[in-house]
């Protein structure tokens, strides 16, 4: 290879479990390989932390080789994308543990079709992660679009297994047009807020379309607040400007109201768990408008006057 071997933990979705499986063999039977290969340590991350994880873990070297995981069979996503969005989480480690229990199943080439739980090896694979990554392939379907991308991240995960505690780098690939990037995480969100929940165009054109317009501007924030739950990215300068936006602005707030008061009440309620849950530092002119906010869109909805 002229370089050594770069050890990497694959995570897909349940989706690609059913329609891949073969193919997903075909990686774990890669990476068995590799661990097996009879090569320097520092030419084989593989097999370097594959050893160190049969001692570890008191398995052998070819299981301490898994590195290819998904849901269990009939079983899709981490359900962190629906925790965040019921607001039903106590905290992060919650979300860190229900993506590892969900997530930690293996593919095993020796036993084609069988997907065997296998957290403790998840776990000791992922405490080793340098930088997580992922892809977007679709112009239609952003990283805020839909709860996936970030129910698949493991970012703070990650985190929290390391010994050290150190947050690892978070890459994704834009390969929506020929001219493929990679870009950090942190830009890749700016990138998306300024384009979509940020962009008036954007909001204009999800306003003028009515109710379910509003409840997409709410679902784009709450997807904007799942990244920074699960990996800590959104810069301060997003909330804010979604505060300015739509919640300062007296005609914008009327016309929320008007068009959708229940999802423009999720709106209120979601910027007040991010400044709550420490994601969104502002100040307390701003917070005392959302709590009155909420209480006038409540007897709205109520029909008290």
């Amino acid at each position: 290879l002229g370089r050594p071997r770069v050890d990497t933990v694959v995570s897909c979705s349940g989706v690609f479990r059913d329609l891949f499986i073969n193919q997903m063999n075909l990686l774990d039977r890669a990476v068995k390989m590799a661990a097996e290969a009879d090569e320097p340590l520092e030419m084989n991350f593989v097999r370097k932390h594959a050893l160190e994880q049969a001692e570890e873990l008191g398995v052998s070297v070819r299981d301490a080789a898994t590195r290819v995981f998904s849901n269990a069979a009939g079983s899709y996503s981490a359900n962190v994308g629906l925790a965040i969005e019921n607001g039903g989480w106590e905290g992060e480690q919650q979300l860190q543990e229900q993506f590892i229990s969900r997530k930690g199943f293996a593919f095993n080439s020796d036993k084609p079709g069988q997907m065997d739980m296998a957290q403790d090896v998840f776990r000791s694979s992922l405490a080793k992660v340098d930088c997580t990554f992922q892809n977007l392939d679709s112009s239609e379907i952003s990283l805020t679009d839909v709860s996936h991308y970030f129910d698949s991240d493991p970012t703070k995960v990650v985190k929290g297994l390391r010994t050290d505690g150190k947050k690892p780098m978070s890459m994704i690939a834009d390969t929506t047009t020929a001219n493929a990037q990679v870009r950090s995480l942190s830009e890749t969100v700016r990138l998306d807020a300024r384009t979509k929940l940020l962009n008036p165009k954007f909001y204009e054109g999800m306003l003028n379309s009515g109710y379910e317009g509003t409840r997409e501007i709410t679902k784009r924030l709450r997807n904007t607040m799942g990244w920074s739950a699960t990996a800590g990215e959104v810069d301060n300068f997003i909330y804010e400007d979604a505060n300015d936006t739509f919640i300062a602005d007296d005609a914008m707030r009327k016309r929320l109201m008007d068009t959708n008061p229940n999802a423009f009440r999720d709106m209120i309620a979601t910027f007040l768990e991010a400044n709550g849950r420490g994601y969104w530092d502002t100040s307390e002119e701003n917070l005392d408008r959302l709590r009155e906010l909420y209480q006038d869109v409540e007897d709205r909805i109520e029909g008290v006057m």
